[in-house]
């Protein structure tokens, strides 16, 4: 299936294609307009000339969604070219989506380049980094470290999307389940006093350098203000994992996070 069947109408953020669905904006136009690349260190020239002969993936998002925007990350620190398709979550269990994602969620990619749609975050950070990053930028050719990549990916995909998304949607309910709250908070404590115990004496999950796996962290990470509701509890988890804290403020100092993080903000603000 051909993404343009998405986009009735379309806007760019950043470098980024946007779509906002069945939201019509005078200012944007139905014409074609080429992506363009990020920029980065003289480091990543291979990557970023690689990139310029790339067609822009395409990558189905929501402006709050965090799956989405973790793949958004990945994707510009590869420095690959990507487009971002808004859909809103009432459609994603109807047709057209549907027949690119039959488990009606997201995100979804569409890579044009190797002729392969996938959903499921984990599985799409897996593709990028097994077809794009050969240089090993965010990731370890090496025993063990590429097993325990796999792990701590693992780990963010089952442990921490689901228990910080099952506190976020309690918290939104009209009528508030204080046994659930409470039992999903106790859960963000635990997967966060895993990472600060293992941040205790060191930078980066695996080896030295931040890899695939720290940033699959981000972007839930970065809600929990958002998803924990109480300023008083948000306090106490920053106080209680300061690693976890300047893990986070490493991450946040890094360009392509910088830039995704902005991008998410400017599109939550236009929804």
């Amino acid at each position: 299936m051909q993404p343009a069947a998405f986009h009735p109408s379309r806007h760019y953020i950043g470098s980024v294609l946007i779509d906002r669905g069945h939201r019509k904006s005078p200012k944007t136009s139905d014409k074609q307009i080429q992506p363009s690349i990020p920029s980065g260190p003289p480091t990543r020239f291979l990557q970023a000339k690689t990139a310029k002969t790339m067609q822009p993936i395409t990558l189905y998002s929501h402006p709050i969604g965090p799956n989405p925007w973790k793949v958004a990350i990945i994707l510009s620190a590869l420095h690959i070219p990507y487009e971002m398709i808004m859909i809103d979550f009432t459609e994603v269990k109807k047709e057209p989506y549907v027949s690119l994602c039959p488990n009606g969620r997201l995100p979804t990619i569409v890579d044009p380049n190797k002729n392969i749609t996938l959903w499921e975050s984990g599985a799409i950070v897996n593709y990028l980094i097994e077809t794009y990053d050969q240089s090993h930028q965010l990731s370890y050719d090496t025993f063990p470290e590429r097993h325990q990549l796999q792990q701590w990916l693992h780990f963010q995909v089952s442990g921490q999307g689901p228990y910080y998304g099952q506190l976020g949607w309690f918290r939104r309910q009209p009528e508030q389940v204080p046994q659930a709250i409470e039992r999903y908070t106790a859960e963000i404590r635990r997967v966060m006093s895993v990472l600060d115990q293992v941040l205790t004496d060191r930078e980066w999950l695996v080896g030295d350098k931040c890899t695939y796996a720290d940033l699959s962290f981000v972007p839930w990470q970065d809600l929990v203000p958002l998803v924990v509701g109480d300023q008083r509890v948000v306090q106490e988890l920053t106080e209680q994992f300061p690693h976890v804290e300047a893990w986070m403020q490493r991450m946040r100092a890094r360009p392509e996070v910088q830039k995704v993080l902005k991008e998410k903000s400017e599109a939550m603000a236009s929804n």
